[in-house]
């Protein structure tokens, strides 16, 4: 294209964020046709992309070493530098980042397209504006303008991973450097997206979505980053300040620096840089001189480009070879270090099948062009050479082709997306390569079916590998807590909660909520539990007002009385603790504490809360216990007789259930009328004990329990099987609650108070005055006594074994009255048993 030198030529140099790509994208445009070659394929494709969608992707083609889209119309060209074809003649061509002709690697490219290619009409370089002496002296016919930066850039100082600020990119120079940071952002803050130069286009493009999108805040990426890729940075930081170079491992040249860090703040917003200190602090730290340069753009110029001659002749292998390590005759210029593809050729050349084979220009050409396949594996020049020369047999032999079954045994063999993410990524190398080969148009039979199923694998590898990189390396859980905190108003993050419970924040599910509690997800660490019920609190306002008014609104059989044994007494709302009960002014009164749960409600939700619950455990009370509620309302009435009271007091206080020798000076003090208005409350007044057989059913013991369990604000004891008469003996604490409950200990047993009561009439019933006699055994075969519990309770009734004649048959009983001795069964003595039972057994019920 050296023949359109005289067309105008601008150079325009200036810091990152000038708007030089895009002013050459828009000049580009301008014109009939034009042609742009970038540094990265990424780039790339991300400018094919905007101007498709401008121009029609008819006439828009994306060169790139392993991706094609060539339409037969197409008149704008976006290129990688390497890949730029030089016979096109196109009305404008441009070269961005033309400063890497400086590049040891790729420099020589660089140094020949900024020599050599020209638009018929306008030929843009764009670059840094240390690339000034170099335009001088090699192109000074060119225009150069400077393009000063929209923003600020400064310094920022070294931050910790924890303290990085929101729409940060962290820069790292290995993958493994990128992995690691990574995953202690994911611990950290959520997680970040990762970019590399060695992800496709799909890939790259996913997470930098999920970065764009506010999915996550933190974007960890290699020096790829420095090359013009826009993204809504506000700040770079720096992981190291060292890297590899391909020879050595060294510290950062300043303009390298500089390109990097300026990919913070875009447009007219201002951005920052530092570093992390992750290594040592002889490395992690910029210098004084490197900030105030990078602060003010400035940086040494280059004095030398790289060079190699990019139309060497073909004669011979040894006359290619030597044209490619021939020395530059500018003094501005430098031989450029083997590169790769050299080094495969020379490795191949001291092949005798090679030499045999390339023995005319054309095959020589085609053995330099199989020397440039990418070593996107990387596993330098000795592995590539082997991969070259298996290719090169195909390519040389034959009809020239590599054979189709070859091709599809090896991208076949990359058709798998198991694995992590290094696995994939290795995976994704290998199908860039075989990318690269069918998009080189002779060397398949069918290169359009090639490309395409190369294309399918690598859009699914990558597909893969996206999704690997996101589960590796975001929590989006934690990413979406962290934008959480301190959102409010139209900031605030959408939480709901599904008919499960489930409660999600931005569709994340954190937790789940029971009644009024907010759960975290177990296995949840310490600090997202705190981000999480942090959340809870903040957003679940409307939730709690909706539970509130459906608990108010409900109806009474959706409330009960919890009492698991060994814990509170409690009150629950549809299975869910809402309250429990303590000490109160009486036991039928007993104080309503709300739960925990309920602390994140206002004052006014839980004062509705606790009247609703005070409304349905006074009516339940009156429901379940009737009789203790009507002997409190006769022992609290002005007209009960002193007399009266001092039998109802004790026996309302122990629960309606009272041992009859705790009353005996009550019950002798009563007159006929105070026994009768007794008997109208429907007690029992037996041998044993005072007791309302109502109390007795299973339902009215567990509350008595419950409620004597809260008056001592003790926990809540084990509760007697239901509709059990009799029971083994327990012992301690359950011991006591028995006896409380209604059941009376003889010999091992406890027999329930009123079947007890049903052995007294029978007995009493057997008797002929004070003669021996035997009690029926039927009753106490069916209540299950054993010998000695019936002997025990018999005492206990006042009545002693008779001497038998003989020792058949069985035992007697003779009634002892008033002097019977104590029963020996750890309860208290009877007292005056029968001897005025008919009298005062006033409520047989």
């Amino acid at each position: 294209m050296s023949n359109f030198a005289r067309a105008p030529l601008a150079a325009v140099l200036g810091p990152t964020n000038t708007g030089k790509t895009h002013l050459a994208v828009e000049r580009m445009m301008g014109h009939a046709s034009g042609m742009i070659g970038f540094p990265l394929r990424l780039l790339a494709r991300e400018v094919y992309d905007r101007v498709a969608a401008a121009k029609g992707p008819d006439s828009v083609a994306l060169i790139t070493g392993e991706e094609k889209i060539l339409p037969d119309k197409a008149r704008w060209l976006l290129c990688t530098a390497e890949s730029m074809p030089r016979d096109r003649d196109t009305a404008f061509v441009a070269l961005d980042e033309a400063q890497l002709a400086a590049d040891p690697e790729r420099g020589h490219v660089f140094t020949d397209r900024l020599l050599h290619m020209r638009g018929r009409e306008e030929t843009m370089i764009l670059g840094s504006d240390s690339l000034r002496p170099m335009l001088s002296a090699l192109t000074p016919d060119a225009d150069i303008i400077s393009r000063p930066r929209f923003s600020t850039l400064s310094h920022a100082g070294a931050k910790k991973l924890s303290r990085l600020p929101p729409r940060s990119a962290i820069v790292a120079f290995s993958a493994e450097e990128v992995y690691a940071v990574a995953e202690m952002l994911r611990r950290l803050r959520g997680g970040a997206a990762v970019v590399m130069g060695a992800l496709s286009p799909r890939t790259r493009n996913a997470q930098v979505a999920m970065f764009q999108a506010g999915e996550v805040d933190y974007l960890v990426a290699t020096d790829a980053i420095g090359m013009g890729l826009n993204m809504d940075v506000h700040h770079v930081a720096f992981a190291s300040l060292r890297k590899f170079d391909g020879r050595r491992r060294r510290r950062l040249h300043i303009h390298e620096m500089a390109q990097i860090a300026g990919r913070a703040g875009r447009h007219q917003r201002d951005g920052t840089f530092g570093t992390l200190g992750l290594e040592g602090a002889e490395h992690a730290q910029f210098t004084d001189e490197e900030v105030e340069r990078i602060e003010a753009h400035e940086f040494p110029w280059l004095h030398q480009l790289y060079w190699r001659d990019g139309d060497p002749r073909f004669d011979t292998v040894e006359t290619l070879i030597a044209d490619l390590e021939a020395k530059p005759q500018e003094e501005v210029l430098r031989a450029a270090p083997e590169a790769v593809d050299l080094a495969v050729l020379k490795k191949l050349a001291g092949e005798a099948w090679v030499r045999e084979r390339a023995t005319d220009p054309a095959m020589v050409e085609r053995l330099w062009a199989a020397c440039g396949l990418p070593d996107f594996r990387k596993t330098g020049a000795d592995g590539h050479a082997r991969l070259v020369g298996r290719l090169f047999r195909h390519l040389s032999e034959g009809d020239g082709h590599i054979p189709a079954p070859v091709f599809a045994r090896e991208v076949g063999a990359l058709e798998n997306l198991a694995g992590d993410v290094e696995t994939l990524a290795g995976r994704l190398a290998a199908i860039r390569i075989w990318a690269y080969v069918a998009h080189r148009a002779d060397w398949l039979a069918d290169p359009a079916k090639g490309q395409a199923r190369a294309e399918a694998i690598e859009q699914r590898l990558s597909d893969a590998l996206h999704d690997r990189l996101t589960q590796r390396f975001v929590d989006r859980r934690t990413t979406v807590l962290m934008r959480d905190i301190g959102a409010t108003g139209e900031e605030a993050l959408p939480v709901r909660v599904d008919a499960e419970g489930i409660v999600t924040v931005d569709d994340e599910p954190i937790g789940t909520v029971s009644g009024f509690r907010f759960t975290v997800d177990a296995g949840t660490s310490h600090a997202d539990t705190r981000r999480l019920l942090a959340a809870a609190e903040r957003r679940l306002g409307g939730e709690w007002a909706e539970r509130t008014a459906a608990l108010v609104a409900d109806s009474d059989e959706a409330f009960a009385l919890v009492t698991e044994t060994g814990a509170p007494v409690a009150i629950s709302w549809r299975g869910e603790t809402v309250a429990g009960l303590a000490a109160g002014r009486t036991l039928l009164e007993p104080a309503l504490v709300l739960d925990r749960s309920l602390a994140a409600l206002t004052d006014d939700q839980r004062s509705r809360i606790a009247a609703r619950l005070q409304g349905w455990l006074a009516r339940t009370l009156g429901r379940i216990l009737a009789p203790l509620r009507t002997i409190g309302r006769t022992l609290g009435a002005d007209q009960t007789a002193p007399a009266i009271r001092a039998l109802l007091a004790p026996l309302m206080e122990a629960g309606g259930v009272l041992p009859r020798k705790a009353a005996l000076g009550p019950l002798n003090a009563l007159d006929k009328e105070q026994r009768y208005r007794v008997g109208r409350l429907g007690l029992t007044i037996g041998a044993l004990d005072i007791f309302h057989p109502k109390l007795l059913k299973p339902e009215a013991i567990r509350w008595r329990l419950a409620l004597a369990a809260a008056s001592t604000d003790t926990p809540m004891p084990e509760t007697p099987p239901p509709g059990a008469t009799l029971l083994p003996e327990p012992k301690g604490r359950t011991l006591a609650a028995w006896r409380a409950a209604g059941f009376r200990g003889f010999a091992g047993q406890m027999l329930r108070i009123d079947m007890a009561e049903r052995v007294a009439r029978a007995a009493h019933d057997a008797r002929d005055g004070k003669k021996p006699f035997a009690p029926d055994p039927a009753l106490a075969t069916s209540l299950g006594l054993s010998d000695a519990a019936l002997a025990g309770l018999m005492r206990a009734l006042g009545f002693q074994p008779a001497k038998p004649a003989d020792g058949d048959g069985a035992p007697q009983w003779v009634w002892r009255g008033r002097r019977a001795p104590r029963a020996r069964n750890r309860e208290p003595a009877p007292g005056n048993a029968f001897a005025k039972l008919a009298e005062l057994d006033l409520g047989r019920g």
